[in-house]
Order: structure tokens, then C-alpha cells, then sequence
């Protein structure tokens, strides 16, 4: 299902929840494939064979030390893991937003929120400076209501604090907001905050990794599935 097939809708029933909040990677936005343009211009450096962007979609969710642990088979302990990874971030930043996109549907989603004035935001353990270029470089049918990174909390997911530090800023209590994640992390950290949880599958999930297994309240294979739990009658 693609956004084309679907409207939006002249009236909606009552959104369940006071805020939405989304994980950025693999939730919200597909960001792997600029990832596979920076990990490849890597291993070109080195003279290396290109990973295939399955490979890479793997590691995504790992983070910048995930991608060079598995493209590299290193150990962070290793002399070469963090000059790896300085140089995968310095490519990484040239080229934040030449494919990233929302995924399917969720462009609907969001306009969706947007008309039934229910705030959302982004709550991600990306550096902020990554994040809000991407942000800048993309177009929404609104913009977040709050961005919370690792920059503006002490402990990151799995740890509520980001997630509760969103739920501040929007004046919303943890217990009326929905967070969406595609990392078991996702799901312990809006659980911990006593969010209610939707793990999405559609994103980076590892081939051995079952989402059912997280306990979340929600299980979503497709953004257009997040509707009729935002807005079950």
C-alpha cells in the first residue's frame, strides 16, 4: 500500500492520544540508503568490494559503531575502529538527505495528525547535528512539535528520559502519548516513560530479531497500520 491509494480524510474520529512520537531511523525516515552511499565510499577507500544496501540496512539500527563493527568485523577496542568511524561520519554528512525520505505511508500519517491537531515529534538517539540537517533538508505536512536528541538528555533509550523530556516541552502526560519505534530500545524506553508502545517492523530489523518479542502494545508492518491505532473508534 502506497501513499497514492490512500486520501486524506474529510473527518476523522477522535485521536486516542494527546502526542505521537516517532524514532527517527527506520521508523520515521528511511535514512539507509545514504548510509550505504557512505559505508561504500569507505570501503572504496580501501579498495574494498560495495556493500549491498540489505547489508547495510541491517546495521543501521546499530549506529555509526554498528556499521563499522559489522562492515569491518572490528571491536571499538580496535587501533582502527574510531578513525573508521570519524571517517564514515565525515562522508555520512555529505550526503544526509540525497535519499533519505519518509516511508511509504507515512507522509499520510502525518497529515493525518496534522488535521486532528495532535502534536508529534521525534524522540532518536542520532546526534542532533545529523538530525537537524535532515529535518532541514525534508518537508513534512507539519513540522515536529519537539526533537529530542542524545544531545539534550544524560541517558539515552532505552533509558524514558528523552521520552519524558518530549512529553515536558509538549505538556502531555507519558501515559496519553503513543511511541513508535523499530528497536526493542524503542520499545523499553516508552515503556519505562509509561508511554503506550507500537513496534514497526518495516524498518531495520534484524533477520534473527522477532519485534513480538519486545512488548509492545502495537505490532505495525506498514505505516498506514499506525492510523487505526491513533484513530480506533
Amino acid at each position: 500500500m502506497t501513499d497514492s491509494q490512500i486520501s486524506a480524510p474529510q473527518s476523522l474520529p477522535a485521536c486516542r492520544y494527546a502526542a505521537v512520537l516517532f524514532d527517527l531511523d527506520g521508523t520515521l525516515l528511511d535514512t539507509a540508503p545514504d548510509f550505504v552511499t557512505a559505508i561504500n565510499r569507505l570501503l572504496s577507500d580501501r579498495g574494498l568490494a560495495p556493500h549491498s544496501e540489505a547489508q547495510v540496512r541491517r546495521a543501521v539500527t546499530h549506529g555509526s559503531a554498528g556499521l563499522i563493527e559489522r562492515t569491518f568485523n572490528l571491536v571499538p577496542e580496535h587501533p582502527d575502529f574510531e578513525p573508521l568511524r570519524q571517517q564514515l561520519l565525515a562522508y555520512y554528512r555529505g550526503c544526509l538527505v540525497e535519499k533519505t525520505r519518509l516511508f511509504d505511508g507515512m507522509e499520510t500519517v502525518l497529515t493525518y495528525l496534522a488535521q486532528a491537531g495532535t502534536p508529534w515529534g521525534i524522540v532518536t538517539n542520532k546526534p542532533e547535528q545529523y538530525t537537524s540537517a535532515i529535518l532541514a533538508g525534508l518537508t513534512f505536512p507539519a513540522l515536529p512539535a519537539a526533537v529530542i536528541c542524545p544531545d539534550h538528555v544524560t541517558l539515552t533509550k532505552p533509558d524514558p528520559e528523552s521520552i519524558l523530556l518530549a512529553c515536558q516541552q509538549l505538556s502531555v502526560d507519558p501515559e496519553q502519548v503513543l511511541y513508535v519505534g523499530d528497536h526493542a530500545r524503542d520499545i523499553m524506553a516508552g515503556r519505562n516513560a509509561g508511554a503506550d508502545t507500537a513496534a514497526v517492523s518495516y524498518g531495520y530489523l534484524d533477520p534473527d530479531e522477532d519485534c513480538a518479542a519486545w512488548g509492545a502494545d502495537y505490532q505495525v508492518a506498514h505505516p498506514l497500520e499506525l492510523l487505526d491505532i491513533v484513530f480506533a473508534n
